[in-house]
């Protein structure tokens, strides 16, 4: 005897799915940090620390903040503007160039 006569299974939490949504920005928002403040002398640390790594080709761990988030990743500096507020760095993972700002830097250390 087949029980299913067209009726659908009941999903309790499949039925909104903007609830999905919601509750991922809750859960984002509550992870977000803000923005370390870093000291005059931790700034003039991190630029010459790239200065140095764009000169040897050194490989670097790079922390910066992004959308209230603190992100490590690794890479080679491949340019630094230090009045533009930029600085360019290939990443380690898929060799893509990624341009980014000197303000969003948190740290720069030697991998």
């Amino acid at each position: 005897m087949n029980n299913d006569r067209g009726m659908k299974k009941w999903r309790p939490f499949a039925s909104m799915p903007e609830q999905y949504t919601g509750l991922q920005e809750v859960i984002n928002k509550q992870a977000e940090v803000p923005q370390p403040l870093l000291t005059e002398e931790q700034m003039e640390q991190i630029n010459l620390t790239l200065i140095k790594a764009l000169h040897t080709n050194k490989q670097v761990y790079l922390t910066y903040y992004k959308q209230g988030q603190c992100i490590t990743e690794t890479g080679f500096i491949q340019f630094v503007d230090s009045l533009g507020d930029l600085f360019i760095f290939i990443d380690d993972i898929f060799e893509l160039k990624n341009k980014m700002r000197l303000s969003e830097l948190i740290d720069v250390r030697f991998a």
